[in-house]
């Protein structure tokens, strides 16, 4: 099979053969094709879309199945169902959801490589823990990790904590040896901390900048420590609303490139018409028109609506960064925690997609996805 399409780093004119779902060549051609060839995008923060609520009780796998296809409809070809602080029962009860949503759909099943789960083992503390809530946040410990994992059939592939508690050092090293991906966040953690963290194993930061208080120390805080440690890969979310232009520059700037995320963080109302509405987490929100979505009454975000692709678009604009850039941050650099996924090169899985910017809103614009060599029907 033959792709086509331009090339986001020189603009140039690319051909993709695709044999048996795997890319066997890339190389420069000569044709009028004008939309852009990538990658597929690959979001490791996605909490629901377009209705679809992954921390909604009693979850049922058709809502996984509907979910995926959401997400490859705006081009995520990899997504990382994220399930946040609750009880174990409800985490056990999400993750064997989406485990039979796996066995019930091949799709999903190459969609999903594993779940991230964003708590329960966060701070408790206000303006740190966000949504989250309080009488469900815990210290971490290795049997319920067991306990996930066997009623998963080893799903747990990413936990993002706060390295406050004590012993959470021995209980990173534990998951990490076992193949999980340790990230940092919703912490007020010490600086020591986080580097003795580290030092076990976490990889990651999740959503930088977020899920921390308003108000911090100015030299010792957790977003220092995090951006100045070259062992920590940082996701951002790249929405206009949870980091201003300024903050999402300087991090990808301490950062770099090569070491910079992006997620969408997504809720299920995202997608949804402009409104008020009553959720599981957060209660009463209201989205407006230019996506921003916050709790009634007060300045407070209550979670992001905009897809990973719009992040791209967006970060381009209040950066400046290239294009080719930006899609490395949503494909290639969340790929290394996702079995080396999103990558444009032979032997590569093919995971495609062709689409459009709009010169003047940043937006991207898709016009076709392939998923394992496969066509995807996208669905709106």
């Amino acid at each position: 099979m033959r792709i086509t399409g331009r090339n986001p780093s020189d603009g140039m004119s690319l051909e993709i053969i695709v044999q048996d779902g795997v890319i066997v060549s890339v190389c420069e051609a000569k044709h009028d094709d004008a939309a852009w060839l990538s990658a597929g995008l690959i979001d490791m923060q996605v909490n629901g879309y377009g209705g679809a609520d992954l921390n909604a009780e009693g979850l049922e796998p058709q809502t996984v199945v509907e979910l995926t296809k959401k997400m490859l409809a705006l081009g995520v070809t990899t997504y990382l169902p994220t399930i946040i602080t609750s009880s174990e029962q409800r985490i056990t009860s999400a993750l064997r959801a989406v485990a039979q949503a796996r066995r019930l759909s091949k799709v999903v099943a190459e969609t999903i490589p594993f779940v991230h789960l964003e708590g329960p083992h966060i701070s408790d503390t206000d303006g740190f823990r966000g949504a989250h809530r309080t009488a469900d946040v815990r210290p971490p410990e290795l049997a319920e990790f067991l306990r996930w994992q066997d009623a998963s059939g080893g799903l747990v592939g990413m936990i993002t904590l706060s390295p406050h508690f004590s012993g959470v050092e021995n209980y990173i090293a534990a998951v990490t040896k076992r193949g999980v991906v340790v990230a940092l966040g919703h912490t007020h953690a010490e600086p020591e901390q986080i580097r003795s963290a580290v030092d076990a194993g976490a990889r990651l930061s999740t959503h930088l900048g977020n899920g921390i208080a308003a108000s911090i120390d100015r030299h010792r805080n957790a977003i220092w420590t995090q951006l100045a440690d070259d062992r920590l890969s940082a996701a951002m979310i790249a929405d206009g609303h949870h980091l201003p232009a300024d903050a999402l520059k300087t991090f990808i700037r301490a950062k770099g490139v090569a070491r910079s995320i992006l997620v969408s963080d997504t809720v299920a109302i995202a997608g949804m018409p402009p409104g008020i509405y009553t959720t599981p987490v957060g209660g009463r929100v209201e989205l407006e028109t230019n996506g921003r979505l916050g709790l009634v009454g007060s300045g407070y975000l209550a979670g992001a609506t905009l897809p990973l692709k719009e992040g791209v678009g967006h970060v381009c604009a209040a950066t400046g960064i290239s294009l080719a850039d930006a899609l490395s941050m949503a494909t290639v650099n969340p790929g290394r925690f996702t079995n080396r996924r999103g990558l444009l090169e032979v032997g590569a899985r093919a995971d495609l997609i062709r689409f459009r910017i709009d010169d003047t809103s940043h937006t991207m614009h898709i016009e076709s996805v392939m998923q394992g060599g496969r066509a995807v029907p996208i669905e709106n």
